[in-house]
């Protein structure tokens, strides 16, 4: 795969490196000196190597999207297709256990389920003409996780509502930056997402914000990192700060715009603060040892435990996979060192949709790492 990885491989040195990401002015009449800065400038040369990582896993996001959006057509399997994706993921990204690849498993929410929905085993779930899904995956270089999604309809009465997100993310994009207080991100996004409305046979809705639903910022092999990027106008007054990166992710919804959680869970994660209990049961321990060695702090599903890799050929060979492990995974679940991440569902009949950016605010400026021609 092309470009500089960052490992400093002197077989890469002549490649050239991984594009940059889309280039925004920071906002705020405080921050206008910052794109021209010799100074600011210097202290970006000392980040180069983070930047290569976040760039090197955003040029393998946007060529794995383009890869599975030449094969999301109506009739397919929910989970072949996210076999099929996280197959191209792995193979780009060069899959190296925790080094480098799959950030987190590939959501595929239908309709009313807005998030942290992905098929386990059994799931024969198949994509139809006037499904709404939300395809949400992310990659890693060395911790470093882009987390980006897009929404895929095939029937162009939802197209209102797919325009609503794309362009309320894109608000919540430009407003966010340096010092910029994430009140005025909610505020941003919310005036144009409910500008809009969607008609679906013959009634119209408002398309409403997820006001449950948040951005947030992403730290190494962590996903969610204590900031949340509100989508809706709020009384945070928290600031967004220099070189932190933030996943912008917009949530609309023709129903009543609240999630809760519902249906059977996939999604699980060891806490990144995890504290330290001494396990009784010989399989929660086990288990416990096979998702520290493989998933680490990043978000994994059953699925991938049920692979005979067990989540990665590196780490495991093909000697991975766990056996009878629901009880044990409970068990890490009840005692705190995991935590369970069930589908986060809106009113059933409705329909949501997602648009998702990570993006790093650099000292000059802030770079839009996942953006591509696609969105």
């Amino acid at each position: 795969f092309r470009g500089d990885d960052g490992h400093g491989d002197a077989t890469n040195t002549h490649l050239p490196p991984f594009p940059q990401g889309e280039i925004q002015e920071h906002p705020l009449e405080s921050n206008v000196h910052r794109i021209s800065s010799a100074e600011l400038r210097q202290s970006e040369r000392l980040q180069t190597n983070l930047y290569a990582k976040l760039r090197h896993a955003s040029e393998v996001h946007r060529q794995v999207r383009h890869h599975a959006q030449s094969f999301i057509k109506p009739g397919i399997k929910l989970v072949d297709m996210c076999e099929r994706l996280e197959e191209m993921n792995r193979k780009l990204v060069d899959d190296h256990g925790l080094d480098r690849g799959i950030g987190f498993p590939t959501g595929c929410s239908l309709n009313h389920v807005a998030a942290h929905y992905t098929p386990n085993v059994g799931d024969e779930t198949v994509l139809s003409y006037d499904d709404v899904m939300k395809v949400d995956f992310g990659t890693q270089i060395e911790g470093r996780i882009i987390d980006c999604a897009w929404t895929v309809s095939f029937n162009p009465k939802y197209d209102p509502l797919l325009e609503a997100v794309k362009e309320a993310t894109n608000a919540g994009i430009k407003a966010a930056g340096i010092d910029v207080r994430l009140c005025d991100v909610g505020e941003a996004v919310q005036e144009v997402m409910e500008s809009y409305e969607v008609e679906l046979d013959g009634k119209t809705y408002p398309v409403k914000c997820i006001r449950n639903l948040n951005g947030h910022s992403i730290g190494p092999y962590q996903i969610h990192a204590g900031k949340s990027v509100p989508i809706v106008k709020c009384d945070d007054v928290t600031k967004m700060e220099e070189n932190e990166i933030f996943a912008i992710e917009t949530f609309g919804s023709t129903g009543r715009g609240y999630i809760v959680e519902d249906m059977e869970c996939s999604h699980y994660m060891k806490n990144f603060h995890a504290p330290h209990v001494p396990l009784r049961l010989p399989r929660s321990k086990k288990l416990l040892g096979h998702i520290n060695k493989t998933f680490g702090t990043l978000a994994f599903c059953r699925r991938w435990l049920e692979r005979e890799d067990g989540g990665s050929a590196t780490v495991n060979g093909l000697r991975g996979q766990q056996e009878k492990y629901m009880g044990a995974l409970k068990n890490l679940c009840d005692v705190g060192i995991v935590q369970a991440y069930p589908p986060l569902c809106d009113t059933k009949g409705s329909y949501t949709a997602q648009y998702e950016h990570t993006l790093i605010l650099r000292p000059t400026c802030k770079e839009i790492l996942s953006r591509g021609d696609d969105y």
